[in-house]
């Protein structure tokens, strides 16, 4: 038996609904980034630059940062739950578990503030 110990809610709706509302976030993030790119034939980096310098511009991009680190969290919490369980490792699977979602979480948390970094000029 599996504890949802290291999910972000302890509930699978919620989970679920986390994953979701990400997965939207950043299908809108993705469409704007590509709608300006098209849009935009001779982009250089003035303009690139113009439009991060833009308050709701990094707030977008943080959300979608954001949503990015809760996506993977869930999907590879999920992965590690579902395939590193007792019954492929026995007895001892928290063992091959545990450093992977921290190794998980460190990767995740190490993006966030370099994005944070990035973002905000930091």
């Amino acid at each position: 038996m599996v504890t949802n110990i290291t999910n972000l809610s302890r509930s699978g709706l919620y989970d679920w609904m986390m994953q979701r509302l990400s997965a939207i976030v950043l299908a809108a993030y993705t469409l704007f980034i590509a709608g300006y790119i098209l849009t935009t034939p001779e982009l250089d980096y003035g303009q690139w630059h113009e439009l991060f310098s833009q308050v709701w511009v990094r707030i977008f991009s943080f959300l979608a940062l954001l949503s990015l680190i809760a996506h993977a969290w869930v999907g590879m919490w999920t992965i590690a739950t579902d395939y590193l369980n007792s019954r492929a490792f026995g007895e001892k699977s928290v063992l091959i578990r545990f450093p992977v979602q921290l190794i998980c979480f460190i990767a995740l948390f190490s993006y966030l503030v370099w994005g944070i970094q990035v973002i905000w000029g930091l």
